[in-house]
């Protein structure tokens, strides 16, 4: 159905929700918000404290001021609370709310907090009678991702909207989860999960409904791939036996492997000559050494006359990866070609490598998802290494064996999950775990902090900048989103060119901008132009900068411990000391306690464990965990328990102790194939 059927929506307005990944209204039925806004009681100026945002409750106590600042219109006024506090009221570019502002009637103020030369101010607040707040008290409000020219209420207007559809109405007949599987599972209609994650009737509610769709999600993933395992430890011709030139290629580096290296070599080297197909999952915390027991495999391979492929999830970092080995190569005296692939090379540079690649004179072919485009033939492809974030799954596969061959394969994996949880997800896979640093590396030291510590954070990390060194500042927030309490990067960015030294460079990393930017920042980070990156969690896979040693994470208490982990792995990657700074915004000792577990330990897998019994199915608010897979509800730590639910149900529907109705069989059927298709595998 198109967006365009909905009221007060037109060609344009469709094209802006179409960035956003809604071009239908089913669509859009499912884009549920990234977090809400919950109306708490005031607060007396008093106790806003080390708050960034905040509800206050007062009377305004002068006339207001206007002047004009350049270009800019700045709209004054005093506000005092029913105690007595104080605190400055600031717009601007806002002329309009002098006309707004009642001195002497008893209103609510909301909105951020900020500190000017040591003067409380509230800027840009919304006013309320006590009356209308008081009706907003208690209800969750949703906040959507936005893009340029689209407001959170515009998006809101047209959701409703869409509750008044065939859409809508007809939601519960393509529900893909059996009527059977629900009653057993204690699940909800999807008509009811839907509307209660846009619009939450209670806790209770939000809670049933996000079980609900995170259930729907890991088990069309557990479906589709437990359906479609083909290819899963096959008979193979490819035979690559452990060469004795990887060997002493191995003996040759001057540090020793870990013993858990040792022994996924080796569990690799038995694989690969098994006269089976293998299908492996490696998994190693960030800095474990996954990469050179990957090169041992990508050079047994070589040496037995097979291509590989290693695909990396950016450009930046495939270059990197290229640019290791082929040195390892030169300084060894290795005697294979290695290769790099990318997207952004031109045509002419992509067809010397498309020749080289068929002819067999490159035997490991480095770079993106590129590496099986249509164009890319492969003389005797054996092995394909990949990452986390591109999945090597079904689709790829059967590209493959179009062009008559079924490699093994090596899946990596810095996520730290907890083998039961691993074996879920990646149930047609064998399991390794490399659970130990290399003995040259530092472990990182870490810190726990308020808000408070700020001023110290920023001379710290000057200090550091002056040593050589390089340094990340995560925010949740790509921009200023009213109604969350959080830092976000643009304005933070900004902030900090105020406060540092003009002779630090800064730059600014986010998801929104486009792909080509984005590895232009990377490699300007990696390359030391830029010293100080503030940045969301994308940099969560990214390139190796061994120069960098500090990261502060801000409102680090809105994060998962496995994935305030996984952000903490982009430091401690060369010889210096490194550091982790944990901000929280919320000062109480519950949320102390919990970031305090990654103050005393530097091991994801015994982080993911605590992050696992701490992090229960009931707490579904802040930020949405980033990690291995591309799931849009589902939570790797979250919904541990729902996931081994799932596993249950789809065991008994292909068991047949579960029939679905012929119905619900072709919504099945459908869905499957669709996740075949995508990114899911």
């Amino acid at each position: 159905m198109e967006l365009t059927s909905l009221k007060g929506i037109g060609e344009k307005t469709a094209e802006l929700f179409g960035k956003l990944g809604c071009s239908t209204v089913e669509e859009l039925l499912e884009f549920f918000p990234r977090d809400y806004e919950v109306f708490f009681p005031p607060v007396t100026i008093g106790e806003i404290g080390y708050r960034t945002f905040a509800t206050i409750r007062g009377v305004f106590t002068q006339s207001v001021f206007q002047r004009r600042i350049k270009k800019m219109t700045l709209t004054t006024a005093q506000f005092k609370d029913e105690i007595g506090g104080s605190i400055r009221v600031c717009y601007f570019n806002a002329p309009f709310m002098k006309d707004a502002i009642h001195p002497g009637e008893l209103t609510i103020l909301r909105g951020r907090i900020s500190r000017k030369h040591g003067i409380l101010q509230i800027d840009q607040p919304k006013i309320y009678t006590p009356d209308e707040y008081m009706a907003l008290m208690g209800q969750m409000q949703p906040i959507y991702p936005l893009t340029k020219g689209l407001s959170n209420a515009a998006i809101t207007k047209a959701v409703k909207s869409a509750f008044a559809t065939d859409a809508y109405l007809k939601i519960d007949q393509n529900d893909l989860i059996p009527g059977k599987i629900r009653e057993r599972y204690g699940l909800c209609s999807k008509s009811e999960a839907v509307r209660n994650l846009h619009f939450p009737m209670d806790d209770g509610a939000f809670s049933r409904a996000a079980v609900r769709m995170s259930f729907e999600e890991i088990f069309l993933f557990i479906l589709a791939m437990k359906r479609n395992e083909v290819g899963f430890h096959a008979d193979s011709h490819i035979r690559i036996p452990f060469d004795d030139r990887t060997k002493a290629f191995l003996e040759s580096l001057p540090y020793d492997l870990t013993n858990a290296q040792q022994k996924v070599i080796g569990e690799i080297a038995v694989d690969m000559d098994s006269g089976k197909v293998m299908s492996r999952l490696i998994q190693g915390d960030v800095g474990s050494g996954k990469t050179i027991v990957a090169l041992c495999a990508l050079m047994n391979a070589a040496y037995a006359g097979f291509q590989s492929a290693f695909m990396a999830p950016t450009e930046v970092l495939a270059k990197q990866h290229y640019e290791t080995i082929t040195h390892l190569f030169r300084e060894y005296g290795i005697d294979l070609h290695a290769a790099l692939l990318t997207g952004s090379m031109t045509n002419l540079e992509k067809k010397v490598v498309y020749d080289a690649l068929e002819d067999g004179r490159i035997d490991i072919l480095i770079g993106t998802h590129a590496l099986f485009q249509e164009k890319v033939n492969y003389h005797s492809l054996g092995l394909v290494v990949t990452d986390e974030q591109h999945r090597f799954g079904i689709k790829q596969r059967e590209a493959l064996a179009k062009k008559g061959s079924e490699p093994h394969m090596i899946v990596m994996s810095a996520t730290p999950i907890p083998r039961t949880l691993a074996l879920i997800l990646y149930g047609d896979m064998d399991v390794s775990v490399i659970n130990e640093l290399p003995a040259k590396r530092k472990p990182i030291k870490n810190a726990v902090v308020d808000i408070s510590y700020r001023d110290n954070i920023y001379r710290f990390l000057e200090k550091e900048v002056k040593k050589g060194h390089q340094a990340y500042i995560i925010c949740p927030l790509v921009e200023y989103s009213e109604g969350m309490e959080a830092s976000n990067v643009t304005d933070y960015s900004e902030m900090l060119r105020d406060i540092m030294d003009e002779q630090i460079s800064i730059g600014m990393l986010h998801g929104q901008m486009p792909a080509a930017k984005k590895n232009e920042i990377m490699q300007r980070f990696s390359d030391g132009e830029i010293q100080i990156l503030v940045s969301t969690t994308v940099v969560e896979v990214g390139v190796d900068v061994p120069n960098a040693t500090v990261m502060v994470i801000e409102d680090a208490n809105r994060f998962g411990l496995a994935a305030l982990h996984q952000l903490r792995g982009r430091v401690g990657r060369g010889s210096d000391q490194s550091y982790c700074i944990f901000v929280s915004n919320n000062a109480s000792k519950e949320a102390m306690d919990r970031l305090n577990i990654l103050k005393t330990s530097n091991d994801g897998f015994e982080i993911a464990s605590k992050d696992l019994s701490i992090r229960g199915p009931g707490e579904f608010m802040g930020i949405r965990q980033s990690g291995a897979l591309s799931f849009k509800n589902f939570d790797l730590y979250r919904d541990a328990d729902v996931a081994q639910k799932a596993l249950e149900a789809v065991d008994l529907l292909l068991s047949g102790k579960i029939v679905p109705n012929e119905r619900e069989m072709q919504v099945l059927d459908e869905k499957c194939a669709q996740a075949k298709g995508g990114i899911l595998l």
